[in-house]
């Protein structure tokens, strides 16, 4: 099995939980964030971000691809940290915005169902 860690700004909670299912019944292993801390609006200290950042990283290191869930195009500081990261480490890179270049959170299936 494929093992694909999902990177993209915490604010978009949805469609990590999106992709993460879609990419699950793929048949891959997905790697993911450990909170939605944007989404939840947590002022995390210096310490606990440098904790999140390294272990996201680590996952990145332990899988095969990396899928950038770049809503909009967006892709913020520690997104791009993570793309170059990955790029260095010779992983496969693919963008949402590249496979499925309308998506957007209102296409959420599995995400709306988790919240309902």
């Amino acid at each position: 099995m494929k093992i694909i860690t999902l990177c993209g700004s915490t604010k978009f909670k949805s469609a990590f939980e999106e992709w993460n299912v879609r990419l699950t019944l793929s048949g891959a292993i997905i790697l993911s964030i450990v909170i939605p801390s944007h989404s939840y609006g947590l002022a995390l200290t210096t310490d606990e971000k440098s904790a999140f950042d390294r272990a996201h990283l680590g996952k990145i290191d332990l899988s095969d691809e990396i899928f950038v869930l770049d809503i909009g195009g967006y892709i913020g500081e520690s997104t791009a940290r993570e793309i170059a990261h990955a790029k260095t480490t010779g992983k496969i890179i693919r963008y949402l915005s590249h496979e499925h270049p309308d998506w957007d959170e209102t296409q959420c299936k599995y995400a709306r169902a988790a919240s309902q």
